[in-house]
């Protein structure tokens, strides 16, 4: 995957904010960006920037989970994994999502 240098400045600046860029063999057409708990996937989007690819989620055994509702209760999977979407697991994932998109979107 070829960057430009602004995508390149992207994520140097996500670094800069404690975000880890991480690779996630089912995605190798993305890069995996996590903090903490939470990751997301970005994908190419022009030459001056990313999308996020999918929704950012909550990381269960290193991967990106999805989540679902089920029997009245809201849960984050992987395979046959599952964590209860808990109003502390809720807040990280939300604050990871903020920050996310103000380094992508805002300004340092």
């Amino acid at each position: 995957m070829e960057l430009t240098p602004q995508q390149i400045s992207i994520l140097e600046r996500l670094q800069q904010r404690d975000f880890q860029t991480v690779a996630f063999p089912m995605y190798p057409n993305h890069i995996g960006i996590r903090k903490g708990n939470c990751a997301a996937l970005l994908a190419l989007a022009s030459p001056d920037g990313f999308s996020v690819f999918g929704s950012p989620s909550y990381l269960i055994g290193g991967n990106i989970s999805v989540s679902i509702e089920r029997g009245g209760s809201k849960w984050f999977v992987w395979k046959k994994e599952r964590l209860e979407t808990t109003p502390v697991r809720l807040a990280e994932l939300a604050q990871f999502i903020a920050e996310l998109n103000d380094s992508l979107f805002g300004t340092m």
